[in-house]
């Protein structure tokens, strides 16, 4: 009886001490403290009207700014993505308030089979009355630039609406102005600006007299945006053309103007990853794994990506971010819009993802190579994590101006397309174009929620 315990004793013994340091383990594991993230990436940047804008102020040759008098001209350069038009004013400066512009559409710089337009563009430039003055005889007047005591003199128009100057004894507008466009490079243009007139171009009560263009601006803007510098049957918008049409001073136009200047960057739908270990994505200095990060950085596609992280054994939550918070369907997310995404994660987990830079080739904005840690001292991590993402090259595609290029998403005419990078590899973004500080377009926030 003895033996027969002592003998069923040991099997009982082992199990108990197989028992408690598999209970061990168990609790070992249990300790790591857990908790549920919610992560919202949000876009900071700023939706902008004009690409591009700027003044045209001293004459070619010249060391000083100043009007362009007969034979002389003006000359400014610029890229411009295929779509894109051209808009641009000057002052008639024998006149109280008036200015050769483009029309409200401005002049397309492309073709409709995406070839550029070259040449003499005059036939697109007319002159306007800004309203904002009244007038006087052209070449005579004596609250006309170069004649008056002093800028901005003179009583107000009794017609304050912007409208096309109606006056068959003036001298034909190609008399006057030449505005023609040249090719400089794959997206480049350079404008020249030519004064026509001789002395005797303006016939007045005084005589034949020249008429001097003034310093001008210009800006570059998608098809779809429109009287950008006025409109034709309303009021001048106080923005500084008043000061253009009446002294020839572009100054005031030019700075509002850049205050609606610039890139409109959207942000892609995007695929994240919890996970311990080394990076699931990608590699630093690696060219890109054939995991789906390509479509994202090429064309905004998380879906491939989503589906392989699912797989990797050392992610333990993944997913797809692609519906903006408040929208109806997945898509874009434009600025001032922002995703979220949530999951469970326990102490030692990191945090990476993927969200396309869409106006580029193959950027993506990301974590540091290291990921984000979720925990610090076992305490959940919470707040802005933005200054640990970076803008990253795939290294999958060449690079071209941002916002410019005609094999980027917005204007590309299919999924994949475009020349390889010369470096495959998977790098922080640096090639000289202007991309933007990090923080200008993406902010990335971590909280904690309830399980």
């Amino acid at each position: 009886m003895d033996r027969f315990i002592k003998t069923f004793s040991i099997p009982i013994a082992m199990a108990i001490l197989v028992l408690a340091v598999a209970s061990c383990k168990d609790s070992n594991k249990d300790s790591r403290q857990s908790a549920k993230f919610e992560v919202t990436v949000e876009n900071t940047g700023q939706a902008y009207p004009i690409l591009k804008s700027d003044a045209f102020t001293t004459p070619v040759g010249a060391s000083e700014v100043g009007p362009i008098k007969p034979g002389q001209a003006f000359e400014f350069q610029f890229t411009a993505p295929v779509g894109a038009h051209l808009s641009l004013a000057t002052m008639f400066v024998q006149s109280n308030d008036w200015i050769y512009a483009t029309d409200e559409d401005g002049i397309a710089l492309y073709h409709d089979d995406g070839s550029k337009v070259t040449g003499d563009v005059t036939n697109q430039i007319d002159l306007y009355d800004v309203g904002t003055e009244q007038n006087q005889e052209p070449g005579v007047g004596d609250n006309q630039a170069p004649r008056q005591s002093g800028p901005n003199t003179g009583p107000a128009d009794d017609n304050s609406n912007v409208r096309l100057v109606d006056d068959s004894n003036l001298p034909a507008n190609n008399d006057v102005i030449k505005v023609t466009l040249t090719s400089t490079s794959t997206y480049g243009f350079k404008v020249r600006i030519e004064n026509e007139s001789d002395s005797n171009t303006l016939q007045t009560s005084e005589g034949g007299k020249p008429i001097p263009l003034s310093p001008g601006v210009w800006l570059v803007h998608a098809a779809s945006q429109s009287n950008l510098l006025y409109k034709v049957g309303e009021t001048d918008y106080g923005n500084g053309l008043e000061a253009l049409a009446e002294d020839g001073n572009p100054m005031d136009l030019k700075s509002s103007l850049a205050d609606e200047t610039g890139l409109t960057v959207p942000l892609s739908p995007g695929a994240y990853a919890v996970y311990t270990d080394s990076n699931p994505i990608f590699m630093k200095g690696q060219p890109a794994p054939g995991n789906g990060i390509e479509n994202v950085a090429e064309d905004g596609n998380p879906n491939m990506l989503g589906t392989a992280l699912q797989s990797e054994n050392n992610v333990s939550a993944s997913g797809v971010f692609s519906q903006p918070v408040g929208a109806g369907e997945p898509g874009i997310l434009l600025p001032g819009h922002k995703y979220t995404f949530s999951f469970t994660a326990k102490e030692g987990d990191l945090l990476t993802f993927a969200t396309m830079y869409a106006q580029s080739n193959d950027a993506f904005y990301s974590p540091v190579e290291a990921g984000i840690n979720l925990f610090s001292k076992g305490t959940p991590a919470t707040g802005n994590v933005t200054d640990q993402i970076m803008l990253w090259d795939a290294g999958t595609e060449a690079n071209e101006e941002p916002g410019v290029g005609s094999s980027q998403a917005p204007r590309q005419s299919a999924p994949n397309t475009g020349p390889d990078d010369s470096n495959s590899n998977v790098r922080p973004i640096n090639d000289g174009f202007d991309y933007g500080d990090v923080a200008s377009h993406i902010k990335v926030s971590i909280r904690t929620i309830q399980n």
